[in-house]
C-alpha cells in the first residue's frame, strides 16, 4: 500500500497528452494526464475507457456516429469499448482516466502522439 497524493502528482510533470500511471487495481489503470488542444480520434477495441475532470477544461469528448459530450470540474464520462472518439480540452484540464492496464493512449489510431506510460 502507498499513499498518493494526486496534488504532487500533477506538480511532477507539465507534458500534455502523455498520461502517467498513479495505480493499478484489479487489472485496471488509473492514470492521471494534462490535456490541452485536441488529440486524434481512435478507439480502443477491446477497452472502455473513463474521461473524469478534476480541474479545469472543458473538456469535449467527440464521437463520429454522436452528439459531442462537454465535461466540466468533477465530471465524468465513460467511452465504451469500441467507440471512436477525440478528446479536446478547450482549457488546460487535469483528468484522470480509468482503462485496462496496457491500454495505449492512441488506441488503435498509432502515431506520434504515442507514450508509453510513465509511473508516477
Amino acid at each position: 500500500m502507498e499513499k498518493l497524493s494526486v496534488d504532487a502528482a500533477f506538480d511532477s510533470f507539465e507534458e500534455t497528452w502523455a498520461p502517467r500511471l498513479a495505480a493499478e487495481l484489479n487489472g485496471q489503470a488509473l492514470k492521471l494526464a494534462r490535456l490541452d488542444g485536441e488529440f486524434v480520434w481512435h478507439a480502443h477495441d477491446d477497452a472502455d475507457e473513463l474521461f473524469w475532470v478534476l480541474e479545469g477544461g472543458p473538456l469535449d469528448v467527440e464521437f463520429r456516429e454522436e452528439a459531442t459530450e462537454t465535461l466540466g470540474p468533477g465530471e465524468l464520462l465513460v467511452v465504451p469499448a469500441g467507440i471512436e472518439h477525440r478528446p479536446v480540452a478547450r482549457s488546460p484540464a487535469k483528468v484522470a482516466l480509468f482503462e485496462p492496464s496496457g491500454t495505449t493512449n492512441t488506441g488503435d489510431a498509432g502515431g506520434e502522439r504515442t507514450r508509453d506510460v510513465e509511473r508516477l
